[in-house]
C-alpha cells in the first residue's frame, strides 16, 4: 500500500501460525488495533476516504473497533474528585460504576444528579492525552520522511493529512468543546420536532468529564425493536435525511461521526443524536466550490466538469487532462438522463472516487470528512426504508444553496467583501511597493529556482551510486581476505580464523544485497 513489501521478501514466514494466510489490508489491520487508540482512529478515519484506498483497504479498516478495557471503579472516582475536587457522592446522587460503553479516549457511566435528574456522565482515561500527542508526533515524522522519501506521499500531501487527523483527535479529547459543539446543534434545531439533542450540566463537566442529559429510545439499526414499537421506519428516514441535509445545507455545520450507535428513536419517531466529539464545518470556501461544482455537472460541456475538478484543488500538477476528461464524460453518460430518484448518492460517489483515485487525484482537507458523513447518513436512511429516495430530497437542499448564492443579498455580500479587499490593497500596496524596492537596494531579496523535473532523475542516480559504493566495498572485503589469507595461510590462529569468517560472511551478504536489490528494481 505505501511501497515497502519491497523490504519483506519473505512475507509467507509471517503469516505462520494463522490457518489461512492473510492478505495485505487484514496485516495493517492488525498492526493498527496492535499500535494503540491513536492508530485505530487513523485507520477508521483513513477507512472513509476512497481516494486514497483502494476498496479492499477501505472494507478491511472499517472492520477497526474503538473498544477499550473498562477502567477500575477506583481510577474513575480519582478522575472525577480531581477534576471537581470532591467526592464522587457529591458530585452526583448516585453513579454506575459498570460503564455503559468503554472506548479508547473515555467511557460512559449512567448517573443520575443531585435532584435525581437522569444523566450519562463521560470520563476520559487518565493519560489518553499524552499517549496521543505522543503518537501524534511518531506519525508527523513518518509523513515527513514519506514525503521527503516517497513521491506518492508528497503528492497526497501525507503531511496535510496527518495534521487534520490531529486537529480531528485533539477535539475528541475536549469535553467542554464537545459539550458547547451539543449546544451549538441544539439551538440550530430549537423548534424542529423531528430531531432532539441532550442537555448539557456545566456544573458537573469539566474538559475531563462531560455530563449530559440520559437519552431513551431504540437504537436506529434496531429495525425489529422499532417494528415491534409500531414506528414508522420512512418517516424516521426522511427526518434523518433532512437532518443532516439541514445541517450542511443550512447550517454548514455537521455531525461527522454518524455511526448507529449515535442515533437513538424516540416514540414520536423523533431522533435524538449523541456523541458530539467529531464534527466538520462547511466554510464559505467550501460552499462556493460545491456550487460551482453543480453547475457544472448540470452542463453539458465535459472541459467544465474538469475545469471544476481543478476548481476543487482535486487536481495535481501532473494531470493527464485529455484521459481525465474521457473518464469524466464516461461518468456523465452513465448518469445522464436518469430520473433524480434513481440515483444512489454512493454509487456515483464511488464512481467519481474511482477516477480519482485512477488519476491520482486528492480530495482536499474538509471534503472527505463531508463526504463520509453524507454516505453514511444515507446508509442508515437506505436501512431504514429501502425505498427511500435520499437523492430526490438532497436536490432541494442543493438548489436552495445556489440561489442563495446567486441572490441579490449574497452578491451584494460578495461585492461589499471585494470592495473592502480592494480598499485595503490600495492603501497597503504603495507601503509594499517601497519595502520591496529597499530589499532589492540593499541585496536582501534572493530568488531560488527549483527545478522539479530532475527529482526522478536525481533520485536514480543516488541508487545507482549507492549500488555502485556497496559494490566496490564488497569487492575490497573480498581483494582484503584474499591478501589475508595469502599472508596467514601458515597459521592456525582461532582469532585470525574468525575474522576471516567474520569478513567473508560479510562481504557475500554485501554482494548478496547489491544482486538482489539490482534484480528487484529490474534495471542495472
Amino acid at each position: 500500500m505505501v511501497g515497502l513489501e519491497r523490504f519483506v521478501p519473505f512475507q509467507r514466514f509471517f503469516n505462520r501460525g494463522y490457518e489461512q494466510p492473510l492478505s495485505r489490508p487484514e496485516h495493517v489491520r492488525r498492526a493498527l488495533e496492535e499500535l494503540g487508540p491513536t492508530f485505530i482512529k487513523l485507520g477508521q478515519i483513513v477507512s472513509t476516504r476512497a481516494d486514497l484506498l483502494p476498496v479492499a483497504y477501505q472494507a478491511e479498516l472499517a472492520k477497526l473497533q474503538d473498544a477499550a478495557p473498562a477502567l477500575k471503579t477506583g481510577v474513575v472516582a480519582s478522575v472525577i474528585e480531581s477534576e471537581f475536587g470532591r467526592p464522587v457522592e457529591s458530585v452526583f446522587g448516585s453513579f454506575d460504576p459498570v460503564p455503559l460503553a468503554a472506548a479508547s479516549i473515555g467511557q460512559v457511566h449512567a448517573a443520575t444528579l443531585r435532584d435525581g435528574t437522569p444523566v450519562v456522565v463521560k470520563v476520559q482515561r487518565p493519560g489518553v492525552v499524552d499517549q496521543i500527542e505522543q503518537d501524534l508526533q511518531i506519525l508527523r515524522t513518518l509523513a515527513a520522511n514519506a514525503s521527503r522519501r516517497w513521491p506518492v506521499a508528497e503528492e497526497y500531501d501525507v503531511v496535510g493529512l496527518v495534521h487534520e487527523f490531529a486537529h480531528t483527535l485533539r477535539a475528541e479529547t475536549g469535553y467542554i468543546q464537545e459539550g458547547r459543539n451539543a449546544e451549538r446543534f441544539s439551538a440550530n434545531f430549537a423548534g424542529d420536532d423531528s430531531v432532539y439533542f441532550p442537555r448539557v450540566f456545566w456544573e458537573e463537566t469539566t474538559n475531563r468529564v462531560l455530563t449530559l442529559e440520559r437519552i431513551a429510545g431504540i437504537k436506529v439499526d434496531d429495525l425489529a425493536a422499532i417494528e415491534a414499537a409500531g414506528l414508522d421506519r420512512r418517516k424516521i428516514a426522511g427526518n434523518g435525511a433532512r437532518m443532516v441535509l439541514t445541517m450542511v445545507f443550512r447550517d454548514r455545520f455537521f455531525h461527522a461521526d454518524p455511526h448507529p450507535g449515535n442515533f437513538f428513536i424516540q416514540p414520536d419517531e423523533r431522533i435524538a443524536v449523541v456523541d458530539f466529539g467529531m464534527v466538520g464545518t462547511v466554510g464559505h470556501r467550501i460552499q462556493e466550490q460545491l456550487v460551482w461544482t453543480l453547475l457544472a455537472m448540470m452542463s453539458e460541456d465535459s472541459d467544465r466538469h474538469v475545469d471544476a475538478l481543478y476548481e476543487l484543488g482535486v487536481a495535481g500538477r501532473h494531470i493527464d487532462r485529455a484521459a481525465l476528461k474521457r473518464d469524466v464524460e464516461h461518468l456523465r453518460a452513465r448518469y445522464y438522463g436518469r430520473p433524480v430518484g434513481e440515483i444512489a448518492i454512493h454509487a456515483v460517489v464511488t464512481d467519481v472516487l474511482g477516477v480519482v483515485r485512477r488519476h491520482r487525484l486528492h480530495l482536499p482537507a474538509g471534503y472527505a470528512l463531508l463526504l463520509k458523513t453524507v454516505l453514511m447518513h444515507e446508509n442508515l436512511v437506505t436501512r431504514l426504508d429501502p425505498s427511500f429516495e435520499f437523492t430526490a430530497v438532497l436536490v432541494p437542499y442543493a438548489r436552495g444553496m445556489m440561489v442563495r448564492h446567486f441572490s441579490p443579498l449574497g452578491w451584494g455580500r460578495s461585492v461589499g467583501q471585494a470592495g473592502i479587499d480592494l480598499a485595503r490593497l490600495g492603501l497597503e500596496l504603495p507601503q509594499q511597493v517601497r519595502r520591496l524596492l529597499s530589499s532589492l537596494e540593499r541585496g536582501d531579496t534572493e530568488f531560488a529556482i527549483r527545478p522539479s523535473g530532475f527529482d526522478p532523475l536525481l533520485r536514480r542516480l543516488e541508487r545507482i551510486a549507492n549500488r555502485l559504493v556497496l559494490g566496490i566495498v564488497a569487492a575490497a572485503f573480498v581483494v582484503a581476505l584474499a591478501i589475508l589469507l595469502s599472508a596467514y595461510h601458515a597459521r592456525s590462529d582461532p582469532q585470525t580464523g574468525a575474522i576471516l569468517i567474520a569478513g567473508f560472511v560479510l562481504a557475500s551478504v554485501l554482494g548478496v544485497y547489491v544482486a538482489w536489490s539490482i534484480l528487484r528494481s529490474g534495471r542495472p
